[in-house]
């Protein structure tokens, strides 16, 4: 009898054990009902990108033996075949071996980049009189006397709103645009050890050199471009979830950011807010358009 109780015990105890491991409690009370937000650009034959890469293009998968295009009607799917000029478009993330070989390509990067405390800090007023002002040292030390010192492994965005103008057609190619000066990189990485900093424009600042991103990038340090939508996300108190592809040896990598902001927050979904599983149907059919170059509702 005594050895039936003990047994019914410890059954109780680990099933109550197994029901709700730690991180789950956390998903339940936390995660579940934060509110994410898209910190991402949707990549399409007219994205934003440097001129010297060239542009994308989409096309239908083509079967190998046939040369027709896969069709719902006739096989039942349909699939689309990219080419990229390059791996440095869209919102993305910057591996240093982009710079320098000695140091870690897209794949190489830890697992542990997945998820951050995430910082913004805005320079939109400063850029709305100077369109190619630089984030610097003061500007970090104004946003810690209001939130406190940047966390040590933490994600920083710098908010310029330039990412409002993308697809516009000569935006890639102009000269001057916001930045991140030097002085305020080495401050984040040397002072505050962030794990990178990110920005909305195609690259880091608009000098000569291009001083910052060399510095980060010769010196092991990655980066985050193309960034969207800071103006929906909290100064403090969110978190960004990383997503990037596992390229072999790539130099740059296509990148999807969510921001993880309070419950409270203004902006964003909540899980459930839509329907997931199942995904809704759409009010209209997907279907390639020959002028747009790609699927379209």
């Amino acid at each position: 009898m005594r050895s039936f109780a003990r047994l019914a015990l410890v059954i109780t105890l680990t099933g109550s054990a197994l029901a709700q491991p730690p991180l789950w409690k956390v998903y339940e009370k936390f995660f579940k009902r934060a509110r994410y937000v898209d910190l991402t650009h949707t990549i399409q034959p007219d994205s934003t990108v440097w001129k010297g890469f060239g542009p994308q293009q989409f096309d239908p998968a083509i079967e190998p033996e046939s040369g027709r295009p896969y069709s719902y009607a006739k096989d039942g799917f349909e699939a689309t075949r990219y080419t990229f000029s390059t791996d440095q478009l869209g919102t993305q993330l910057d591996p240093p071996a982009h710079w320098n070989p000695d140091y870690p390509s897209i794949d190489e990067l830890p697992a542990t980049y997945s998820l951050r405390p995430l910082v913004v800090i805005s320079i939109v007023n400063q850029v709305g009189k100077d369109p190619g002002y630089s984030l610097t040292i003061p500007d970090i030390q104004a946003w810690e006397k209001i939130h406190g010192q940047i966390p040590a492994g933490s994600v920083v965005f710098v908010r310029s709103d330039w990412s409002k103008r993308w697809r516009q057609p000569g935006l890639a190619g102009e000269a001057v645009f916001p930045g991140v000066g030097l002085a305020a990189l080495q401050f984040l990485h040397l002072k505050r050890h962030i794990l990178f900093h990110g920005h909305e424009p195609l690259d880091t600042d608009c000098t000569p050199d291009l001083l910052g991103e060399a510095w980060l990038l010769k010196n092991g340090y990655a980066q985050a471009e193309g960034v969207a939508n800071l103006d929906r996300v909290p100064e403090s108190g969110a978190l960004v979830a990383m997503g990037f592809p596992k390229l072999r040896g790539g130099t740059g990598g296509y990148a999807r950011y969510i921001a993880i902001c309070p419950p409270d927050w203004k902006y964003g979904l909540k899980v459930g807010q839509q329907a997931e599983s199942p995904l809704p149907k759409q009010s209209k059919p997907l279907h390639w358009d020959s002028q747009k170059k790609c699927r379209v509702r």
